[in-house]
């Protein structure tokens, strides 16, 4: 039982129990045809980025038969069950490459803070939010901006503190990289002006050096490691939120990019009792004491290809919002500053060494063109020594890289692992950050592409929405959702929407080791697949990101349908 290995004893005595209960004799072949359908699907190994069309589709025992007419035809019969598409289009299952399910579950279960104007509009949702949760032990919510308020400034504990609520206020920036704490949580986290900033972290200050309330980074445990522990049961009620959410949304995979023991145990105990509705490519924690351990247990994988544990998450650098991402000459808009370094590059060298050693694959972050290069360098030294480049490694994010440094992912077999909605989503801000004259390397999927660089594409949700028609989007216009810019931002690096198909499905399956069971519907993978009354190949560009799914199916089981 192999799912077994990852888990705390506790729940190793639970998952033989319900192995034993959940153990049945193999159920008969089960025939279903899907007709009727407008369907598209790329196909494995193939350059075009023009999909193949079919009508029907012919499904057994959860997996794809055929697509082909003529083969449908001979094998249908009377006791075959038919579904009606009614012209509707369908398309393989939609695969986040880089999203955070845990904080997703977080973010619907708190206060969503994304469409908050102002510091002062953000804490009365904190306030609406903490009167109708009397029992919280702590308020926590997620999704401030500073970027998008009058001012741009960071907010601070006063905003907080005025409201009076006597419990520990945890407030995650968009981009997970910043808290907004309140006076009573920096208390408890024992920070005052004599606490010393972490190495890769830091604690914003005023001018007579007092904690402000934001912490950056590293400094964010200082905080989070003294908040009360989140029960099991709990854990469960939110995540089943996350994937209700995602399976609305047409997504039928996660690469989920960090995740814990408690996270691990959970979703091992689901995926043992065919509970996961969606697939999850778990990213193994690599800040974690445990990761040595996890690393020796070897690569884990169940029996229907819900959950796969291959990879190591890592972070070379902090984002560029919160000025945290490392750069190779300071920003724009603050001199003097270059960014934080979250590991050191001997650090980083070290695990890489470690990772590659036991057969994962490295998923490293990597923002700015310094901790880009810093990452490309150690993959060079890594390959260099002998270590494995057929694993697929991959720089998560890969956002702002020196125009010389491009060629180099696909010199080294990397995947660029990048979401679309963060080029729209921070345009005007990496103008500010950066400059135009750094921004040639920026968010540069085309000239990737070109270059012969693999790519996979994903959300980064919750700090973006978790929707992937929103990534389509942008990365098929590079505009917002009010068509701005006009002719779109930095638009030839645009990708066409069969590239952006092709890497939402085919290219992210390829990502995760997973392109012989999922990413396409041919013959013998699993049926995942979603069915939508809009045409994305035939939409108008500026209309992509409005496309809502009608269903969605996943091993050739209906697991969401829209309500009527």
């Amino acid at each position: 039982m192999p799912l077994i290995r990852y888990l705390t004893p506790h729940l190793k005595i639970a998952l033989c129990s319900l192995t034993l209960m959940f153990t049945a004799s193999p159920a008969a072949a089960d025939d279903l045809i899907i007709d009727n359908v407008r369907g598209y699907t790329h196909s494995q190994g193939s350059a075009k980025t023009t999909p193949t069309r079919f009508s029907s589709l012919f499904i057994r025992d959860g997996r794809v038969l055929t697509t082909d007419p003529d083969q449908i035809a001979k094998l249908a019969n009377g006791k075959t069950q038919r579904i009606n598409g009614r012209g509707r289009v369908l398309l393989p299952g939609l695969i986040d490459a880089h999203g955070h399910l845990a904080g997703l579950a977080q973010l619907l279960a708190s206060v969503d803070l994304r469409d908050a104007s102002s510091a002062q509009a953000a804490a009365n949702k904190v306030a609406q939010f903490a009167a109708q949760s009397t029992n919280a032990l702590w308020i926590g919510g997620r999704g401030w901006n500073q970027e998008n308020w009058d001012g741009k400034q960071f907010p601070t504990a006063a905003h907080l503190d005025a409201l009076n609520i006597d419990k520990p206020i945890v407030l995650e920036r968009v981009d997970g990289h910043a808290v907004w704490v309140n006076s009573k949580a920096l208390s408890i986290a024992g920070i005052d002006n004599t606490t010393v900033d972490p190495a890769g972290g830091q604690i914003v200050r005023d001018a007579k050096g007092r904690a402000t309330g934001v912490l950056i980074d590293n400094a964010i445990t200082y905080v989070t490691s003294k908040l009360p522990s989140t029960s099991a049961a709990e854990r469960e009620r939110t995540l089943n939120l996350a994937f209700n959410h995602l399976l609305s949304l047409g997504v039928t995979g996660v690469h989920d990019a960090g995740i814990g023991q408690p996270m691990i145990d959970l979703l091992t105990l689901r995926a043992a009792q065919g509970g996961l509705p969606i697939r999850v490519y778990g990213m193994l924690d690599g800040s974690d004491k445990s990761l040595l351990n996890w690393l020796k247990t070897g690569p884990i994988a169940d029996a229907n290809d819900t959950l796969s544990i291959r990879s190591v998450k890592l972070y070379a650098d902090g984002a560029l919002g919160s000025r945290g991402a490392a750069l190779l000459a300071d920003y724009a808009d603050d001199p003097g500053n270059r960014g934080l370094h979250l590991t050191s590059q001997q650090a980083l060298m070290d695990l890489f060494t470690a990772i590659d050693k036991h057969q994962f694959q490295i998923c490293v972050h990597a923002i700015g063109d310094q901790a880009n290069r810093q990452v490309l360098d150690n993959f060079e030294v890594l390959f260099k020594r002998g270590g494995n480049s057929a694993l697929r490694h991959r720089i998560e994010h890969a956002q702002v890289i020196e125009p010389t440094d491009l060629k180099r992912l696909s010199n080294l077999n990397l995947i660029a692992s990048m979401q679309p909605t963060h080029a729209t989503s921070d345009m005007h801000m990496a103008e500010d950050r950066l400059g135009q004259s750094r921004l040639t390397g920026a968010y540069a999927w085309q000239t990737l592409l070109k270059g012969g660089t693999r790519m996979a594409f994903g959300s980064d949700f919750p700090v973006e929405s978790a929707n992937p028609f929103f990534g389509i989007h942008a990365a098929v216009t590079r505009q917002d959702h009010n068509n701005l810019p006009v002719k779109g931002w930095r638009a030839d690096q645009a990708v066409s929407v069969g590239e952006a198909l092709r890497i939402f499905t085919r290219d992210n399956a390829w990502a995760a080791h997973m392109e012989n069971q999922v990413g396409t519907l041919e013959p013998g993978k699993w049926a995942d697949f979603i069915l939508l009354e809009q045409d994305p190949y035939t939409l108008p560009a500026h209309q992509l990101w409005q496309i809502t799914v009608d269903e969605t199916w996943v091993a050739g089981e209906q697991r969401w349908r829209a309500p009527k």
